[in-house]
């Protein structure tokens, strides 16, 4: 495939994400695809992990939705760099809700094999999300 259409595939995924579309997974990630950087206790290998990481941020934030800002190919990989913004409505890893909305950053590289992600690295600004929720203090005040 070409980088052009490996993009195509995490842009899609980014879409399906925003949706909540539990379906666009098996679409879109092979069956036994590798997450590098699991998100969720107890996170499932293969597509079931990441069914579990849509579902599990999706509940504390239903209106979660990305913004991809950058998407670069190489080969077989894609990294691309985005903006998730949602409210917490639910509880999020043992934290009640707080009805703010967050602006996460956060980074993805995947790499593509015959149309489906076959593996894949996250990172995302895990601190920034806790300093907006007010769970953590910002920098300079006290906690």
């Amino acid at each position: 495939m070409s980088t052009e259409e490996n993009k195509a595939v995490v842009r899609r995924w980014f879409e399906a994400f925003s949706s909540g579309d539990l379906a666009a997974v098996d679409d879109l990630y092979a069956a036994d695809v590798v997450d590098h950087s699991p998100a969720v206790p107890n996170q499932a290998p293969g597509r079931e992990g990441i069914k579990q990481i849509v579902t599990f941020f999706r509940a504390a934030y239903p209106d979660l939705a990305f913004a991809v800002e950058d998407l670069i190919a190489d080969g077989d990989k894609v990294a691309s760099r985005s903006t998730a913004r949602g409210t917490t409505t639910d509880t999020f890893m043992g934290m009640p809700p707080t009805g703010k909305q967050v602006t996460i950053a956060g980074i993805l590289i995947v790499r593509v094999a015959g149309g489906k992600m076959v593996e894949s690295w996250v990172n995302f600004d895990a601190l920034g999300m806790m300093q907006q929720l007010g769970v953590i203090p910002p920098p300079g005040q006290a906690g």
